[in-house]
């Protein structure tokens, strides 16, 4: 939960015979998701310059702090940028506006998260985990001809009470079923092979340093950088 422990197990894992560990972040494996990666990086569409996300839950218990909106939302948002620039972050902000009044006291939310990545592009986020409406999960990547966007569903503009004139779900499972399915059984298939999948132990630790990161800019409403450790320095210190 830490940037501290999540490079430890780095270490651990890389003196090993293979890599054991894949990150359960289940949106590189959603299709939707997958065929942005693809249509970006076949780089018809020139370099990929920003990306907007949307992250919005109907409701949470009040036990669900304003760092945890960082924690343990905002860090799925983390590892899709950092795969579809295929960078690192390098610095991020988190604002927070007036909260909401459905919010628990002392509560901020929503919040509004930026990116600068490695290369020069940027990120947006906006998390609302009380919005009223239904869970939703959009992303839009803008590149120098053009944009895709993924998580819309159907056209909509009015949206109130898990209603657009279709249905918005207010459970993650369906938006995201087919992609744990598929996340499950290319994990199984590789470990079968004696292989891994998907996001890596540094895929974690990572998004744990960036988080880190992020609460404290809540705290201080002002850019904080990313205090990444080296990866080629840290792999091969592992393997003396």
């Amino acid at each position: 939960m830490d940037a501290q422990s999540s490079l430890r197990l780095v270490e651990a894992e890389s003196k090993l015979e293979r890599p054991l560990v894949q990150v359960g972040f289940m949106r590189r494996f959603d299709p939707e998701y997958a065929q942005m990666k693809q249509m970006l990086d076949a780089g018809d569409l020139g370099r990929t310059l920003l990306v907007h996300n949307v992250h919005r839950n109907k409701v949470v218990p009040d036990s669900f702090r304003s760092e945890m909106i960082v924690r343990d939302s905002l860090v799925h948002e983390v590892d899709v940028c950092r795969w579809l620039f295929g960078q690192e972050i390098t610095e991020i902000t988190v604002l927070a506006p007036t909260p909401t009044g459905a919010a628990a006291e002392g509560v901020l939310d929503p919040q509004l998260a930026l990116f600068r990545m490695a290369g020069g592009g940027m990120c947006t986020t906006e998390l609302f985990v009380n919005c009223q409406v239904g869970y939703e999960v959009r992303c839009e990547a803008v590149a120098e001809r053009g944009n895709v966007t993924v998580g819309l569903g159907q056209s909509v503009f009015v949206r109130r009470d898990n209603h657009y004139g279709g249905e918005i779900s207010d459970d993650f499972r369906s938006r995201f079923g087919r992609a744990y399915d598929l996340e499950v059984q290319q994990w199984v298939d590789a470990c079968l092979h004696g292989e891994v999948v998907g996001p890596t132990s540094w895929d974690g630790y990572a998004a744990s340093a960036v988080c880190e990161a992020g609460m404290a800019s809540l705290v201080t409403g002002g850019p904080v950088a990313v205090d990444l450790a080296d990866r080629a320095s840290v792999l091969a210190g592992a393997a003396r």
